[in-house]
């Protein structure tokens, strides 16, 4: 069952201001200490990749609750304050040109956990999957500029990135996490937070999509002179806003008419790949939203195999907001939460006992209210 939620996440500009990231960064790191001494690094990385956790987490932090501002900072943050000594999770990626180091630090991260190249490898491609699964297979009109990928001791690992819709100023945030992955092109993600369902979102991912998907191969793995003829015949004369004015009265958004300037070579080439499955299809190097919503449309208009058309999202304040939403930081309440947190690090086994059976049952009422 895939989790899901609207949160409301407008465009912000600027910077957190230093008095804030200084806290942020020291609650957060005596948060996650006790995190990682109760529940571990999977622990962490379970949490994390929780939409509605995570919200609530940048929120208790201090961050404005409907901010997209709210996945840069908090994840920059965790990027300064985790280490695998105190916290067992290492951090690669970030926001805009940080995200395209991704692929290096995962090499520096892999060296100083000592993992196998195997491991590597794995997390490596789990990185560039998850990209581009939000990318190409899955187009709402909310391009990925922040790509973060958590690292655990052991190798296991949880990433969240966001996407931008710059026409209306809001954001889109994807989770994911290793231990729950069982396929990177069926339901692959842990949850997705979103400011608003779209009216069409073209979403490969989807379990409605598997015939589509199945499709798809079978078109690549056959002639690439009848596929780029089909392309074409879908390009000519008749506009695919006809084709859906069929289906539905509303007029789709430009994003689902058939590209018109495609590599008609990469065609070629997946002929020769002759990729066994969709995974394997959409990592191949080239294809991209363009060649994905190709595929798609022949799929659905020729063959009558439709990809799912629905939005796969479906749906937070402790300390106050940067912005005074829903009331401005309370400074001294943000000290305060700190050096509790520090005294239980510091404090005896019965005294963390207690605190341990009033989060448990904290969680317990939480699952009855159905948060």
């Amino acid at each position: 069952m895939r989790k899901s939620g609207v949160v409301y996440l407008p465009l912000h500009y600027g910077h957190a201001p230093k008095w804030l990231t200084v806290r942020m960064k020291a609650l957060s790191d005596a948060m996650l200490k006790v995190m990682y001494r109760e529940e571990g690094a999977s622990g962490i990385l379970e949490k994390l990749s929780s939409p509605l956790w995570f919200q609530s987490f940048g929120c208790v932090l201090g961050f404005d609750w409907h901010s997209s501002g709210l996945t840069t900072v908090v994840c920059g943050v965790l990027k300064d304050v985790l280490k695998v000594e105190e916290h067992g999770i290492k951090v690669a990626g970030g926001k805009g040109k940080s995200a395209l180091k991704t692929q290096l630090e995962i090499e520096k991260i892999g060296g100083e956990l000592s993992l196998p190249e195997h491991k590597l490898n794995a997390l490596k491609y789990s990185s560039r999957m998850a990209a581009k699964v939000d990318t190409a297979a899955i187009q709402c009109n909310y391009p990925i500029y922040h790509h973060t990928l958590f690292i655990s001791e052991k190798g296991e690992w949880c990433i969240i990135q966001q996407g931008l819709n710059v026409e209306h100023k809001l954001a889109r945030r994807y989770h994911w996490l290793s231990k729950q992955l069982a396929s990177f092109v069926c339901t692959p993600h842990s949850g997705i937070a979103a400011p608003k369902l779209e009216t069409r979102v073209l979403d490969m991912t989807a379990k409605e999509s598997e015939e589509s998907r199945r499709v798809a191969v079978d078109l690549v793995k056959g002639s690439p002179e009848n596929l780029i003829s089909s392309i074409r015949l879908l390009s000519g004369q008749h506009t695919l806003d006809q084709w859906f004015s069929i289906e539905k009265p509303s007029t789709p958004t430009p994003i689902f008419k058939m590209p018109r300037r495609l590599d008609w070579n990469l065609f070629k080439k997946l002929y020769d790949i002759q990729p066994k499955n969709y995974e394997e299809l959409l990592a191949v190097q080239g294809v991209g939203p363009a060649v994905v919503r190709a595929l798609a449309l022949v799929s659905q208009l020729i063959y009558g195999s439709p990809p799912s058309w629905k939005d796969p999202a479906k749906f937070t304040f402790a300390h106050g907001g940067k912005d005074g939403v829903p009331y401005p930081v309370d400074r001294r309440t943000m000290d305060k939460t700190i050096s509790k947190l520090r005294g239980y690090l510091e404090s005896s086994e019965a005294e963390r006992e207690q605190i341990r059976g009033a989060l448990k049952r904290l969680e317990s009422l939480s699952h009855a209210w159905g948060l």
